[in-house]
């Protein structure tokens, strides 16, 4: 199929990479980093504050997990534009993988898409992404590096369209292969101060979501995707703070894993 690219020279590069050469028990990835929006697509047609809001990116964990990963001088990889241009943790074939409406917010630059116009967006934004990490984790794979996928996401304290308390700040989400997750909840559930989900406020859909079900049950890898909520990583204060607990969280996590696979 002959596509027309969709992004432009002002446009930027879909992937981010950080520490890309470093080698690490841990190995960082993040969906939802971004909320850039490539110049063709017009905003999607929605105005910017929409963008800012939690249905556009995670709000915070891109500076969190920058600073968690250079704390344990760990690669990461990242996603640059919204996930209401092309939802990177969704299959590929997914109907929902554009979203028509997102928490209640309709979404016009979406609707009525043609096949054409979503392989498009696939191409140029998914598709590179995904493939940037496989390539990364081969290589570690490769050079015989025992590899933990962590997967950062922040959450929405509250959703407009189904609003309920959602009181944990932090939750894990999992799917078949707990090992390293149950290690990691052991150590939270050590601090008396956090409210810990589990499987909140999502669980990993084995069906439809793309990153844990792909680049960690079907490699084999274990791996956590972690869920801090947003309004304790708004200020540089807080994601600094947060990057420094889960700096010391994951490091004792990893002690107690590999204790027990002895």
């Amino acid at each position: 199929m002959a596509l027309t690219p969709l992004l432009g020279h002002d446009d930027p590069a879909p992937v981010g990479v950080r520490n890309g050469e470093s080698q690490s028990p841990f190995f960082f990835i993040c969906d939802h980093a971004g909320n850039a929006v490539p110049s063709a697509l017009n905003g999607l047609g929605l105005p910017r504050g929409e963008l800012d809001r939690h249905i556009g990116y995670d709000i915070g964990i891109l500076s969190v997990t920058e600073q968690l990963a250079d704390f344990l001088s760990a690669p990461l990889v990242f996603q640059r534009y919204s996930r209401l241009v092309v939802e990177c943790n969704r299959r590929l074939t997914a109907p929902d993988s554009i979203a028509l409406v997102s928490d209640g917010t309709a979404v016009p630059g979406n609707a009525g898409l043609d096949p054409v116009a979503r392989e498009t967006r696939i191409r140029a934004i998914a598709e590179p992404y995904h493939r940037e990490i496989v390539s990364r984790l081969d290589k570690l794979k490769s050079a015989g590096m025992q590899t933990i996928l962590i997967s950062m996401h922040s959450f929405t304290p509250t959703l407009l369209a189904r609003p309920s308390p959602r009181p944990w700040q932090i939750g894990l989400c999992y799917g078949p292969d707990q090992r390293f997750s149950r290690s990691l909840l052991e150590v939270l559930d050590r601090d008396p101060t956090l409210n810990v989900g589990r499987n909140e406020p999502y669980d990993v859909d084995m069906e439809r979501s793309y990153s844990i079900p792909v680049h960690g049950e079907e490699r084999g890898l274990p791996y956590a995707e972690v869920e801090i909520r947003q309004d304790l990583i708004t200020s540089p204060a807080g994601q600094k703070s947060w990057a420094e607990r889960m700096m010391r969280v994951l490091r004792q996590a990893h002690s107690a894993f590999m204790e027990s696979a002895h």
